[in-house]
């Protein structure tokens, strides 16, 4: 492959996750008046469901890809969401929808866990920067013409045609993968991982306080995301009544993002990992409690909804520009590993708290923002236990 050929294979492979999860979120009205859905909030087990299979796999992944190489694995993984995307486009019922979405978050797991390792594996220094930061552009940027993609589709067909179109986007993925990418793993690096490696790792992991503050900080944060995608589609239907303008303004808030990661880029060499991330907490934490003062007080319009969503998540773009690379200081010896279980444990706490509240979704946006709040409080509770109370402070070497 080319270099260009090669940043842009990776990168709409790292595309499928986002694709999954944003572009069918304004079929979920649908979806619920086809499976005949008693209770509203019942349809986002759709996303809950993929989201679980997206966590609990990458740990298996990464191992895996170790030891048997990183193309055969990721061919597994794109067949198995190919497979179930066409299953559950053919789902009788919502209880074999509700499977076939999380063995597709299985196999998704896959293409962004090995898609990382790939790239380790072909480049370093600036230049594995360099890849990381393109493919990474095109991850934020799925998220910003998914939902209008879900959107369209469905003026001119039902909601099976959108996971039929994911199906059909990563056989594409596969083929390309099959005729085009090599083993980029070297034969001599493949190597067996025992169950003491991975209970060892699990225990330095999750045992390191700077590691584990800052990973139950970042569960938290998305968590309070996962909640906000989960009853969207509900707030401007049911709340705002314009579900039309949700694809609109869900871009907006992942343009947000991308702009977030932007200027972290340019900032952080100058100001540091640790001074913008809590900033970027503690203005999280300000714009949530100003969106639940406007919806308490009966001011909060859509306009106003959808300005503070934009700011919020501009500072949670900030704040997770940091927070994985501060999380992962202390583990260097053991950075593979560590990777796999922080982003299993992330994900599974993130789909979990993001469930919740989305559940408690009652007419209103006030469980919405609470959530927000109470997400970014813990946030704020466990880096100030992992810094000792002390943020803004430059640390050269990461506290044991």
């Amino acid at each position: 492959m080319s270099f260009r050929e090669f940043v842009a294979c990776i990168a709409m492979m790292q595309a499928i996750v986002a694709l999954a999860i944003d572009m069918m979120v304004p079929a979920l009205g649908q979806i619920g008046a086809a499976m005949h859905l008693a209770v509203a909030n019942q349809r986002q087990w759709v996303i809950t469901a993929f989201m679980l299979g997206f966590a609990v796999a990458q740990l298996v992944y990464g191992i895996a890809a170790d030891r048997f190489g990183r193309k055969p694995v990721l061919l597994v993984a794109l067949g198995l969401y190919v497979l179930c995307s066409l299953l559950t486009a053919a789902a009788p019922d919502f209880t074999w929808l509700l499977a076939a979405r999380f063995l597709q978050g299985i196999g998704a797991a896959g293409t962004r866990v090995i898609s990382i390792a790939i790239i380790r594996d072909c480049y370093a220094g600036r230049r594995m920067a360099q890849v990381s930061s393109l493919t990474f552009m095109v991850f934020l940027g799925a998220p910003i013409v998914a939902p209008s993609i879900g959107q369209a589709v469905l003026v001119v067909a039902h909601w099976p045609v959108i996971f039929l179109g994911l199906g059909v986007y990563a056989t594409l993925i596969w083929l390309w993968v099959a005729l085009r990418l090599p083993e980029t793993q070297d034969r001599s690096d493949q190597r067996a991982v025992t169950i003491a490696d991975i209970t060892a790792a699990f225990r330095i992991t999750l045992t390191n306080r700077m590691a584990l503050g800052y990973t139950l900080a970042m569960t938290a944060l998305i968590g309070s995301w996962n909640g906000f995608i989960n009853s969207a589609q509900q707030v401007f239907a049911g709340v705002f009544m314009v579900p039309k303008l949700f694809p609109l303004i869900f871009a907006g808030c992942a343009l947000s993002m991308a702009i977030a990661a932007l200027t972290n880029a340019r900032l952080v060499e100058r100001l540091g990992m640790r001074p913008l991330s809590h900033a970027a907490l503690l203005g999280f934490i300000a714009i949530s409690l100003a969106q639940a003062a406007l919806g308490l007080t009966g001011h909060d319009t859509l306009l106003r909804f959808s300005l503070l969503q934009g700011a919020m998540m501009f500072c949670f773009g900030l704040f997770a520009g940091n927070c994985n690379a501060i999380a992962m200081e202390p583990l260097g010896h053991i950075a593979g590993t560590a990777a796999s279980v922080l982003g299993s444990v992330t994900m599974l706490g993130a789909a979990l708290v993001g469930f919740v509240i989305g559940q408690s979704f009652d007419g209103t946006i006030k469980p919405l923002t609470a959530g927000f709040i109470l997400c970014s409080l813990l946030g704020l509770a466990v880096v100030l236990a992992a810094e000792r109370g002390a943020l803004f402070r430059h640390r050269s070497v990461p506290t044991p």
